[in-house]
């Protein structure tokens, strides 16, 4: 079996096509993977680094503005486009898969509705319960939607649908606290967990400034943070608060984390947006968190999905509006302070986990396929 996916620009899109890929390979390790990114995506460092080889086209969204500048760079966007469908047509014929399946972000739009022009079966999944508009547009091309949660379902009327769950890598599944913290070379201490996505988030990063600090001077956390690809000025800033992050050895800051599943396992708390991988990794390990949603989305939907843990006492929430420094210290000292609580968040968190969601998917894979042949 020959299995094509496309989708990047941010983890949420790619690391749900490495959990489905992953499975599909532990059942039948002799099928053929080929991802298909865009360039300069961030797909095109975790993809190789997952074991599979990817080739990259180059697209980009519209948008929204009527200035001199958005519509120089909606004509490049048009351009892109007709050249990104060329390139995918070429990239198809030469792999021959049996299936395509598209897991979000602007570069499956092109690879998805090329494909099954070329008379190859398609997929789409969807991770959020409000979807976004490259899966929205494609829902007439493809054999089946795959959804995340029931909600999605209305907005999907004329298609043919079926909730899965988000896929998590199996490394999220297996991996081990205390195998984790001796990988890691983390001792007894608490451990706090911080991103703000793949991109970076500048106020969430503003705050855990203020917390990454102080465990800096006062050493009673230990702290990993990433600080994404656009918060390159998060370590100046801690210095500035008086802390030598070479001679800090409880403080892990770094752009992007690569071993989530080990980093995730060893937190005793976790700090982060409120995206739909995310939350399902999260809920997976069963991790107590402070969630942050993005309010820069459609339809709030990172507050909704976080919500859906707070009203289920698995999480804490801060809205941004309310993010600072010293409210985000409180609450991770009021957190760590109360294993109890902890605890509960946790039992909590697990309930919530949909474990088999790669299983599910691989399931509507291998009946489209056989169903082809």
């Amino acid at each position: 079996m020959k299995v094509l996916l496309a989708g990047g620009g941010t983890a949420g899109h790619i690391n749900p096509a490495l959990a489905i890929a992953g499975y599909i390979r532990d059942k039948r390790p002799d099928t053929e993977f080929l991802f298909i990114g865009n360039r300069g995506g961030m797909e095109q460092r975790l993809v190789p680094q997952a074991g599979f080889e990817i080739r990259s086209i180059s697209i980009s969204g519209f948008r929204r503005g009527f200035g001199p500048k958005d519509t120089l760079e909606n004509i490049k966007t048009v351009n892109r486009t007709l050249k990104s469908s060329a390139d995918a047509k070429k990239i198809i014929r030469e792999f021959q898969p049996d299936i395509c399946i598209g897991t979000g972000g602007y570069v499956s739009g092109p690879v998805v509705r090329t494909a099954a022009k070329m008379g190859i079966p398609c997929l789409i999944h969807e991770q959020n319960a409000y979807p976004g508009i490259t899966n929205k547009l494609l829902r007439k091309r493809v054999e089946k939607v795959m959804l995340a949660v029931e909600a999605a379902k209305k907005y999907f009327p004329d298609a043919e649908v079926v909730v899965t769950g988000n896929p998590v890598r199996g490394e999220i599944l297996t991996a081990d606290k205390k195998e984790s913290r001796k990988k890691l070379g983390l001792d007894q201490r608490p451990v706090v967990l911080s991103f703000g996505g793949s991109l970076g988030a500048d106020r969430v990063n503003g705050a855990v400034a203020d917390l990454v600090a102080r465990s800096g001077i006062d050493g009673r956390y230990q702290h990993i943070h990433a600080y994404g690809k656009y918060g390159g000025w998060f370590p100046g800033k801690v210095e500035e608060k008086g802390v030598n992050l070479r001679e800090a050895p409880n403080l892990d800051i770094r752009p992007y984390i690569d071993n989530m599943p080990e980093c995730m396992a060893a937190a005793d708390l976790v700090i982060c947006r409120a995206g739909a991988i995310t939350l399902s990794e999260i809920q997976a390990m069963g991790k107590p968190a402070i969630l942050i949603p993005s309010p820069n989305v459609a339809e709030n939907h990172q507050y909704h999905n976080a919500m859906a843990l707070v009203n289920a006492g698995a999480a804490d929430i801060i809205e941004e509006s309310e993010l600072s420094g010293e409210l985000l210290i409180q609450k991770v000292d009021a957190l760590l302070r109360d294993p109890e609580k902890l605890a509960k968040f946790s039992e909590n968190s697990k309930k919530m986990a949909i474990t088999n969601a790669a299983e599910r998917i691989y399931a509507v894979v291998k009946k489209i396929v056989e169903s082809k042949r």
